[in-house]
């Protein structure tokens, strides 16, 4: 199972659990958004890059990476530090940077390479093992989402319910209560891709949750939130933002062109950037 892409859409909905993975946990972390970064020079793509909004010049800019599987051929480190620098020659930011190398288990590290011995006390670099984060108890909602990524199968559906559960008791707001949830079923379907999105609901108890009024409300709301940001807009750019979200609610392709009055293949096209 590749989790990279899994790791990267949890951090684009929350980028805050990103800190609360090295102990950094601030309100100013709710002001960096998460995405995708080429470096112009050799057509290197940063996968993970969290960016300060452009006034906090006091915030670093920071650089993740997950493993999720074995390095074969022992490349971590060379191309993820590669990344870093040339990112930091094309764009030369203001800011600071930080670097932050995600293990799903630690016998998934090779080992920092003597020529990247600088690093290995460094403040700016960190390797998180999430095999040994703790009983997912004992952690935050966030942190326990990530930990249920590595998880074996026969043990992961019990953690999952527990963590839906955690969400609709400690989640104030229906709508981030939502995503959440939302965000778990995405991780199981990662996990087993051969069942269908009604037997991974079954596993995890979602049937009965999806018919309550509370979620019910929440589907409502991320919908009406969805439109409103595209109508608000009026263009067709404006509208298409929405798409994602109304695929989430569960309208299909033809619906939402209907309801947006957008053009069907502009809508498919969105959908099939998020498949």
């Amino acid at each position: 199972m590749q989790t990279d892409s899994l790791f990267y859409e949890i951090f684009q909905t929350d980028p805050s659990i990103v800190f609360e993975l090295i102990g950094n946990v601030s309100a100013r972390d709710t002001t960096y958004s998460f995405a995708s970064q080429e470096v112009k020079q050799t057509s290197f793509r940063i996968d993970g890059i969290l960016v300060p909004p452009i006034y906090a010049t006091d915030l670093p800019v920071v650089f993740v990476e997950v493993q999720g599987y074995k390095d074969t051929k022992k490349v971590l480190y060379s191309s993820f530090f590669s990344q870093i620098f040339l990112y930091l020659h094309d764009y030369q930011p203001v800011n600071d940077w930080q670097a932050i190398l995600i293990f799903t288990r630690r016998s998934l590290d090779p080992g920092l390479p003597r020529h990247y011995r600088v690093f290995r006390s460094s403040p700016q670099f960190q390797r998180i093992y999430l095999d040994e984060l703790g009983e997912s108890e004992n952690l935050s909602l966030g942190l326990s989402l990530l930990q249920l990524i590595g998880l074996r199968q026969e043990v992961v559906s019990e953690k999952g319910r527990q963590l839906i559960i955690r969400a609709r008791q400690e989640v104030a707001d229906a709508e981030k209560k939502r995503k959440f949830i939302e965000l778990i079923e995405t991780v199981f379907v990662y996990k087993f891709p051969d069942l269908s999105r009604e037997e991974i609901e079954a596993m995890l108890g979602l049937n009965e949750l999806k018919q309550t009024k509370v979620y019910q409300e929440a589907v409502q709301e991320g919908l009406e939130q969805g439109l409103e940001q595209g109508l608000e807009q009026g263009r067709a750019e404006g509208k298409l933002a929405a798409v994602p979200l109304l695929l989430k609610v569960g309208l299909t392709v033809e619906q939402i062109a209907e309801q947006l009055q957008l053009d069907i293949d502009a809508v498919r096209k969105v959908a099939q950037q998020q498949s």
